[in-house]
């Protein structure tokens, strides 16, 4: 038996055409530990003391330390899930992202992300896949959300 590792694939490959508004891709759930918000202070550079001084926090009334929006959106990475799998050929690149941040998110929350099809624009040899990115925590709340574009080429 021959090997082609070319096919050697956590999913079979997909095109603009395979998918479908209101597919929906569940990102793995995360509790955001102190340990998360020392690494993306590290990673950000990001001082503010609303975000790694637990104290200073209470003094203005929070129960903890508040994420940081952006520590927030990283939950919708696409990589974290199925979707750049399905999509390792057809990809041709990310076109754009926002967010809007609804509620605060503190230590100890657990996120739940979601990416979800909203958007099929055709081109000629590609198209435009747009995602509706969505965090909620662990009382249901909703505490992002967002849009997400990418560029597919077409079978």
């Amino acid at each position: 038996m021959s090997f082609d590792p070319r096919e050697h694939r956590m999913a079979p490959q997909r095109w603009f055409e395979d998918f479908t508004l209101g597919e929906q891709f569940r990102l793995p759930s995360r509790t955001m530990t102190e340990a998360i918000f020392l690494a993306f202070q590290a990673a950000s550079g990001d001082n503010h003391p609303v975000h790694y001084d637990v104290e200073f926090c209470r003094a203005r009334g929070m129960p903890h330390m508040l994420a940081h929006g952006f520590q927030v959106l990283i939950q919708t990475a696409a990589g974290a899930g199925m979707l750049p799998f399905l999509i390792e050929d057809s990809l041709k690149g990310f076109l754009e992202q926002s967010s809007r941040f609804l509620h605060p998110v503190y230590v100890g929350d657990t996120l739940y992300a979601a990416l979800t099809v909203d958007e099929l624009t055709p081109g000629r040899t590609t198209g435009v896949l747009g995602l509706t990115s969505t965090v909620h925590n662990q009382s249901g709340v909703l505490v992002m959300d967002g849009r997400q574009r990418y560029l597919l080429r077409k079978r």
